[in-house]
């Protein structure tokens, strides 16, 4: 076990608990005690995750379980998707630039950034009426979670601009106002999985994806840099695609989570 499985199981075995001491994750994982004390205290995304009690037991912010309290503490905005749906545009914009405020998101405006906010948005409110005509409105149980933040180490920023999840699936959704695929932005895509596997433990599929909201017609699986694994990249009227392909509710007898 690398050290990033052995920091996922340690955060889980945390966040799926009441508070727990640092010798009873030893023994539930099996591994040394020195090993976790080591993570525990010199992993900043362990500290910023996690904190220690007076009594020595560890907690974690984000709850490892349905619905995900504390995520809201990392996010512009969180909230369930049915709760999502009944904001307007207006509404929804300005809770999540209170939202934004609250976890330190710049705000500055000079190249669109507030644009590009609302038209995320509307890509995934298109999503949304997608899946209630294919799916019906299982859909609406689901955690939505916009410019999701946290800090790495000093001088890393992991950034989502949107978080979908579902029973079991973390879709981790990139958008770009751009019409062609950017090999770079495919990495940018698919950097912050490893991170939010931590978050959000050994029982979730984090799955990355790249939306394009400028160009129609797109869905296409691309390679991450020079590697064998590839990614989901599609325009915004194609993302229920993204969706169908790990959940197959649109394949008979298929089950979705």
């Amino acid at each position: 076990m690398n050290s990033e499985q052995t920091e996922r199981k340690i955060c889980a075995a945390i966040c799926q608990s009441n508070g727990i001491k640092a010798k009873e994750i030893a023994k539930l994982l099996h591994i040394e005690r020195n090993t976790v004390n080591h993570i525990l205290y010199n992993s900043p995304l362990m500290k910023e995750l996690c904190y220690q009690d007076d009594k020595y037991r560890w907690h974690g912010i984000i709850r490892q379980e349905q619905p995900h309290n504390g995520l809201y503490d990392f996010s512009g905005y969180y909230s369930l998707v049915s709760e999502f749906l009944t904001l307007s545009e207006d509404e929804w914009m300005d809770r999540l630039r209170e939202g934004c405020y609250r976890i330190g998101r710049n705000l500055n405006d000079t190249r669109g950034l507030l644009h590009s906010f609302r038209d995320c948005r509307e890509q995934m409110v298109r999503l949304f009426a997608d899946l209630r005509d294919m799916m019906g409105d299982d859909c609406l149980d689901w955690e939505i979670a916009f410019e999701f933040r946290l800090k790495r180490a000093r001088y890393v920023r992991i950034y989502a601009d949107v978080l979908v999840v579902t029973k079991s699936k973390v879709f981790s959704l990139e958008f770009k106002m751009k019409d062609k695929v950017d090999p770079e932005e495919v990495s940018q895509a698919a950097k912050y999985t490893p991170y939010l596997e931590i978050v959000f433990g050994t029982d979730y599929e984090v799955i990355p994806a790249l939306v394009l909201t400028t160009v129609n017609e797109l869905f296409e699986f691309v390679p991450i840099g020079k590697t064998e694994a590839v990614l989901p990249v599609c325009s915004g009227e194609m993302l229920f695609n993204v969706f169908d392909e790990y959940l197959g509710f649109l394949s008979k007898g298929r089950q979705y989570n």
